[in-house]
């Protein structure tokens, strides 16, 4: 609403002549005034309405005129419009920003210098209109139409629309709202606006604004840098605070973006304007206070920051660590909030202006009284009026006030950051005009003032400056924007206990990637502490642990979830977890893949060295036995039980004591087809002996009935073929196991998560249980005969005894089939060995034990009498 009755004034007060004017600037001849539908009648028409045009805050006449346009005051004046009456001109209110108005005085001192050189421009004046915006875009906008259509006061045209003081280009403005505005006015008159403060990343559109530049880096650089720097200190939870314009939200837009792809999450962002409510303002430092986020990163001009760092001094509120842009974090009347101490952000470089200081200094009350604005700021610096006009109660200046006695923004140029921008602007628009209208002939520079230049020329050969003032470089890319370097600020408590802006790093845009930024001093953060602050949704989660994001949160708000068995992660805060290899397993911490512990039943275990001594034992005991036989071979018990079958059946017993070592240690190709093997022919050659005893005690019997002549058909030789027959068929069954699918080591992943386990495949389940299959068949068939012939007559029956170890034999076998399927591991083995041995150990102590303890113990019993009587029961 303010701008649109600014509009309707400004039509009504300039009337047609002066947009008439307006339309033909950049133009000669009526050609455009009649391609724009204005006759030449009507431009002929005498202006007589009273134009509003502003009076220039400093101007000096030129042969070429420079505009310039900054924030000097902070408000301008309410005004209610009638819409009946002609409007009042606008008034500037508020105080006099004095770094504002050291930037308008740097333009004044690089003109004179300009002015002075014999090398740019020479013989060749520049003029300049300054003027004070109030901060106000409607005023910004005003200024913008009044340096375009000309400087005179009151316009009087003729048959052509005067050109006569039009501005070549113009400096400003100090915020991107206002730069953005009178770009857009002034852009189709191809009028240049170089800006010293307008940042915004919107400003490099050559599109919508084709004559803007700027000697400060674009918004996109400085949010790219602080996205880097958040990141670089692991913060990776923040507020977010911007100035509710051009350049705070198109400056914490960009900033926003890039930091979404550093990983980077915000909880809140809130945004502000110096011209809402208190309340508004209240509500951003409510939010600040509750949040959890330590970091707050504030893309706010410095004027409406100054206003929420008030509002959150009313009130304690948990320390925070601020992140600044270059508006807010290099001014120095920022210094003042003790409780930002700490706080860094990018600012522009520091520089030097040689004679600087001294112009700015160099202000007496005559100079001063020339000027309203220098005037007031003279009376607000010294508390005294210039002239007569002071009330009674104030003091009136009396030539004596010396401004190097004035600490102020104004005199103080130890920190030239943005004036530097306005210095460079100035000699970029000279250069410019240069060379537009000078010839460098050998040695000598000729200017010829006369010439009859437009500011579209200027704007042609803005694009191309490139040169070196102060040793600072100077030059504008495709989008009008200079080369991005920034110093890293950080705020720090003096050894007086007062803030001071100290430059700890540097960013370089134009380095290559990863190289940018770099910090080359310690830094102080909030509260004068020396290590970093944290400020995470959720504290990392460390290697063998995944993330796990948190309903309704942000990506940076998370649970730590420990690893599934089996699976990792080695690295810190890593998404997702990893299995291991399956022949590894995860340690502890689940963060790093082990090699599984093989295991298998070794010599070196408790268990082997048990096994192993009772198959030892067990060996010794069948040789002794066999020696105790051997001892006493022509004894009537060694010679009545088929000596020669008590040799080989011994025999066999040792070698299935012994086979069961090969069940012990590592499995190899060649233990696993031994162990198995050995194990079947072994055993069938035990139980063939025992059936041959067997079947020779029945036949035995048979042979004393009257008429029986069984003996002849088995006698030792058949005795033998009955043992090698039934042994070779084993030898057969194993050699085609052997053959088709023999055993191999394997290593058994499946039965324990944890380790591996080392063990014989069979190969050939069939081949295995035909193994096992046929040495049951051998042992049912003695059994049946052993119980058949247990009751023969003799006082020593030899039949009970191998009904008993038979007995024992086929128990022990047939709970080893369940127990053999269900022991896991190496257990497995271990059930196989005790099978064999106590099987083994039940043959050897049915069968031998009561004879060995007869002939030791008990020799009067072993007669050929004594075995021969009938049992009388």
């Amino acid at each position: 609403m303010e701008i649109s009755a600014f509009f309707i004034g400004l039509i009504l007060s300039l009337g047609l002549c002066e947009l008439n004017s307006a339309l033909a600037v950049n133009t000669s001849g009526d050609g455009l005034k009649q391609r724009a539908g204005v006759s030449t009648e009507a431009s002929s028409v005498k202006c007589k309405l009273q134009s509003t045009t502003r009076l220039p805050a400093f101007s000096m006449d030129g042969d070429y005129v420079i505009g310039g346009v900054f924030s000097i005051h902070q408000y301008e004046q309410t005004v209610t419009h009638n819409y009946t009456t002609m409007p009042e001109q606008q008034r500037c209110t508020g105080s006099i920003d004095a770094r504002e108005l050291r930037f308008s005085r740097a333009m004044v001192f690089a003109i004179e210098e300009i002015n002075n050189s014999t090398e740019l421009l020479p013989g060749i004046k520049l003029g300049y209109q300054i003027h004070d915006s109030c901060t106000a875009v409607p005023l910004a906008m005003h200024v913008a139409f009044q340096l375009a259509n000309g400087l005179d006061p009151v316009f009087y045209t003729g048959n052509n629309c005067s050109q006569s003081g039009m501005v070549m280009a113009i400096v400003g403005e100090s915020g991107s709202t206002r730069s953005i505005s009178m770009s857009r006015i002034i852009g189709p008159f191809n009028i240049p606006l170089v800006s010293h403060f307008g940042t915004c990343a919107c400003l490099s559109n050559k599109q919508q604004y084709p004559t803007f530049f700027r000697t400060i880096p674009s918004d996109q650089f400085q949010a790219d840098a602080l996205a880097k720097l958040v990141k670089h200190f692991g913060w990776t939870w923040i507020g977010a605070v911007r100035s509710d314009s051009d350049y705070g939200n198109n400056g914490m837009a960009s900033f926003l973006d890039a930091a979404q792809k550093e990983g980077i999450c915000v909880e809140y962002s809130v945004s502000f304007h110096r011209n809402h409510p208190q309340s508004k303002i209240q509500r951003v430092a409510d939010i600040i206070r509750r949040s959890t986020a330590m970091v707050i990163v504030a893309f706010v001009a410095s004027t409406e920051l100054r206003m929420l760092l008030e509002e959150l001094s009313r009130k304690p509120s948990p320390p925070r660590q601020w992140i600044g842009s270059e508006s807010w974090v290099t001014d120095p009347d920022m210094l003042r909030f003790s409780f930002c101490a700490g706080a860094i952000g990018f600012g522009i470089q520091q520089s030097v202006i040689p004679g600087l200081r001294e112009f700015l200094l160099d202000l007496s009350p005559s100079k001063v009284a020339a000027s309203p604005v220098l005037t007031e700021f003279w009376e607000g610096a010294f508390n005294c009026r210039l002239g007569k006009s002071a009330a009674v109660d104030e003091h009136v200046c009396d030539g004596t006030e010396d401004m190097q006695t004035i600490k102020s923004q104004y005199t103080d140029t130890s920190q030239l950051r943005i004036t530097n921008m306005v210095y460079k602007a100035v000699y970029a628009i000279a250069h410019a005009i240069h060379n537009a209208v000078c010839q460098d002939t050998n040695s000598t520079t000729q200017c010829d003032k006369n010439t009859g230049i437009e500011s579209k020329h200027v704007l042609t050969q803005l694009k191309k400056v490139n040169f070196s003032q102060n040793g600072y470089d100077v030059s504008f890319d495709a989008n009008g924007d200079p080369v991005a370097t920034y110093e890293l600020v950080n705020w720090q408590k003096s050894n007086s206990g007062s803030i001071e802006m100290v430059t700890v790093g540097y960013y370089d845009a134009s380095l290559p990637v990863g190289q940018e930024f770099r910090i080359n001093k310690n830094l102080t953060w909030v509260e004068g502490g020396t290590q970093v602050p944290v400020s995470v949704c959720s504290n990392s989660c460390r290697p063998g642990t995944r993330k796990v994001l948190q309903k309704g949160k942000p990506i940076c708000c998370y649970d730590c979830i420990l690893c599934p068995e089996g699976e990792i992660s080695n690295v810190t805060d890593s998404p997702d977890c990893f299995p291991c290899p399956k022949e590894f397993w995860p340690n502890a911490e689940r963060d790093t893949c082990f090699p599984k512990p093989v295991e298998f039943l070794s010599f070196d275990e408790v268990l082997g060295i048990i096994l192993a001594a009772f198959s030892v034992g067990g060996a010794c005991l069948a040789i002794i036995t066999a020696a105790v036989f051997f001892r006493h071979k022509t004894s009537p018990i060694v010679r009545a039980n088929n000596s020669e079958l008590s040799f080989l059946l011994l025999f066999s017993l040792t070698l299935c004591f012994l086979c069961s070592l090969t069940f012990i240690g590592a499995p190899s190709e060649w233990s696993c087809m031994l162990r198995h093997t050995a194990f079947g022919i072994t055993f069938v050659l035990c139980i063939s002996c025992v059936l041959g005893k067997t079947i020779v005690v029945l036949m035995a019997f048979k042979a004393t009935l009257p008429g029986s002549n069984v003996m002849k058909w088995f006698g030792p030789p058949q005795q033998r073929m009955t043992v090698v027959s039934f042994t070779f068929i084993q030898v057969l069954i194993c050699t085609i196991w052997l053959v088709v699918s023999p055993p191999f080591p394997m290593k058994n992943l499946t039965v324990y998560k944890k380790r591996i386990i080392l063990e014989c495949a069979l190969g050939s389940a069939i081949g295995f249980w035909a193994v096992l299959g046929y040495i049951g068949l051998l042992a049912a068939f003695c059994l049946v005969l052993a119980v058949l012939a247990r009751k023969l007559p003799d006082n020593f029956n030899e039949a009970k005894l191998i009904t008993f170890s038979m007995l024992i034999f086929c128990a022990v076998w047939i709970t080893f089939i369940p127990a053999y399927v269900s022991s896991p591991g190496k257990f497995t083995v271990a059930v196989e060995i005790f099978a064999i041995l106590a099987s083994s150990f039940g043959l050897i102590l049915c069968i031998f034990a009561p004879k060995c303890f007869i002939i030791l113990f008990k020799p009067e019993k072993n007669t050929k009498k004594h075995l021969m009587n009938k049992n009388q029961s």
